[in-house]
């Protein structure tokens, strides 16, 4: 995840910086950069998202030990 913020704050400070310079024949250069910055931010986040899911899931699914079972009981 701290990945995806990282790549899409780079995405931004790659726009900002664009349009700080107002190069005239590097646009091109710049807008790829930018557009890959933040599409690799939203696979970093969304592959976060969907194993934070499995996760919470997985542990859902789990049967309880003995030993919680009696804990909770007791409480």
């Amino acid at each position: 995840m701290p990945l995806g913020f990282l790549f899409i704050s780079a995405g931004i400070i790659i726009i900002m910086y664009f349009i700080h310079i107002q190069a005239d024949e590097e646009w091109v250069m710049w807008t790829a950069a930018s557009i890959v910055a933040f599409v690799i931010g939203l696979l970093f986040l969304g592959s976060a998202y969907a194993h934070k899911i499995k996760s919470d899931l997985i542990k859902k699914g789990k049967p309880r030990s003995k030993s919680h079972e009696e804990e909770e009981h007791n409480n």
